[in-house]
């Protein structure tokens, strides 16, 4: 038996197909949206809350909020198609769930269909054929075949040979036109910009801790100066494409082998380069162990802010001092765990998160390393939620993230609320909070979340520029990755058709 169709504000629903249409405009939903919606249009003005969805719509499958909570997102995103300014369909009770506030029709056949009209056909005319009548249309019909004007046809292929020879000449006057010369596109540099590249692959041994250590050291510098200087920095230390830039400034770091005290020693060769001067601002090389990293982060930080004149306010101190661990090898474990982190699959968060444990069992004074792991287990849980033990301890490690002396009041401590305010379906205060975190630091996880919460909310320009704004501070995969998949899947053609574009071009 055929399902009804029903009018839900301007859209037609045509639960067979899984379509919805309006003006003329039809789009395919899936299968669920079109269930989701038909559920609410058999209770229409009545606030929905989630179980009673899950019960209803996915029939008590295992599903998580934040599974509702995103297909309502998509449906919403449906229903506006694009136009802000449409009217919202589906509103958020806070506490309480969803209602549909749209008007809701159910439709009959006669309306549904357009039944064909009858033709009415003219009664016919009855002709009786006579000799004289078949005289007479033999007379009118019969025409000499013999008086066809030779004029005419000698006209006709004068204009056709005419034609031709004019389409022969616009064929050679394009063929051996010169041909014009093509502009290179310059760009005017940003003498504020800084990019900060890492040169891959080297010798030396050790090259996953290296690696990790740079990615680590290159997130932070490009957060600090990103958060308390004028400069605007763009981390591109997993960008693999050497496309011309603007920046002003690029910040180069590599492993080279180089013979100290007769052996060869591997060493971390930092360089600042001015670009729109070609000059060097600077080139330093650090020998790196376990024993010296804090201070080699120290150095960095001091040489960088003399180039660049730029000195540190206290407030960065304060965050160093909280975000950096008291022993060098705790900060290589952690580094280690933050670039696993980046992939952000679930063996790589898995990973991070067994890494972190070891950090926090070792060094329990190290808050920053706990708050961390918090995060990234809560990421965990939203992709393959945790049994009732687990999801238990997870909530207790939260509140307790919010009792650390220094964490409370720290950008990691609103991701870690924002994410567990949407996978609640708390919207409205995730962007409270998510926001608090843009205001103490500028960093690309920060605006990946602001994406995030848009998303849900259905400001997809917003979400696209919040998006768009994290990957120019750290463009490369990971960051696709993260806008991708992280909380929930997001389509980048769809909601950042700009990104998608620009990736493509790069990719040729």
């Amino acid at each position: 038996m055929q399902q009804a169709v029903v009018k839900v504000g301007e859209w037609v629903v045509t639960p067979s197909i899984n379509q919805i249409a309006r003006d003329g405009r039809q789009l395919i939903l899936e299968p669920r949206l079109i269930d989701l919606l038909l559920y609410f249009t058999r209770h229409p003005d009545v606030v929905l809350s989630r179980d009673e969805l899950i019960d209803n719509v996915w029939t008590r499958n295992i599903v998580t909020n934040h599974v509702v909570t995103q297909c309502v997102s998509e449906l919403r995103k449906s229903l506006k198609d694009g136009e802000e300014a449409s009217p919202e369909y589906i509103i958020t009770v806070p506490k309480r769930g969803y209602k549909l506030t749209a008007a809701v029709t159910w439709l009959t056949d006669e309306e549904t269909t357009q039944p064909a009209k009858a033709c009415e056909l003219p009664e016919p005319v009855i002709v009786e054929i006579t000799p004289e009548l078949l005289a007479s249309s033999a007379q009118h019909s019969a025409a000499p075949l013999n008086q066809k004007p030779l004029c005419r046809s000698i006209w006709v292929w004068l204009l056709f040979f005419l034609a031709l020879a004019s389409c022969v000449t616009m064929i050679g006057l394009a063929t051996f036109r010169p041909s014009t010369p093509v502009a290179i596109r310059q760009f005017m540099l940003n003498p504020r910009d800084i990019d900060i590249r890492f040169e891959n692959g080297s010798t030396c041994s050790n090259w996953a801790s290296q690696k990790a250590y740079v990615v680590g050291v290159s997130n932070l510098m490009t957060t600090s100066l990103n958060t308390f200087s004028t400069f605007f920095v763009h981390d591109k230390t997993n960008y693999p494409f050497h496309d011309p830039s603007s920046s002003g400034k690029t910040l180069t770091i590599s492993f080279v082998n180089q013979r100290h005290y007769r052996a060869q020693q591997c060493f971390m060769s930092v360089q600042l380069i001015d670009n729109a001067q070609h000059a060097i601002m600077f080139e330093k090389r650090y020998f790196i162990t376990s024993d010296n990293q804090l201070t080699v982060v120290a150095d960095l930080l001091s040489t960088l802010s003399s180039a660049l004149k730029e000195p540190w306010p206290a407030r960065m101190t304060q965050v160093l001092t909280m975000s950096l661990p008291s022993q060098g090898i705790a900060m290589q474990q952690f580094y280690l765990a933050y670039h696993m982190m980046l992939n952000g699959d679930i063996d790589s968060l898995n990973t991070a998160s067994a890494l972190l444990n070891d950090v926090v069992q070792r060094w329990p004074d190290y808050t920053y390393a706990f708050a961390e792991k918090t995060l990234i287990d809560l990421l965990r849980h939203l992709l393959q939620p945790f049994d009732d033990k687990k999801a238990l301890e997870l909530d207790e490690n939260i509140a307790r993230v919010n009792t650390l002396p220094g964490i409370s009041e720290s950008a990691i401590y609103y991701q870690i609320k924002t994410i567990d305010l949407l996978d609640k379906g708390k919207v409205e205060q995730a962007e409270i909070t998510i926001n608090k975190a843009i205001v103490l630091e500028m960093s690309w996880m920060n605006y990946v979340l602001l994406g995030k919460v848009y998303e849900m909310e259905g400001a997809n320009r917003l979400a696209s520029d919040a998006y768009i704004t994290a990957f120019n501070l750290r463009p490369g995969d990971n960051t696709l990755y993260w806008i991708k998949n992280s909380i929930f899947q997001t389509s980048l053609e769809n909601m950042v058709p700009y990104l998608a574009h620009f990736i493509k071009e790069a990719e040729r």
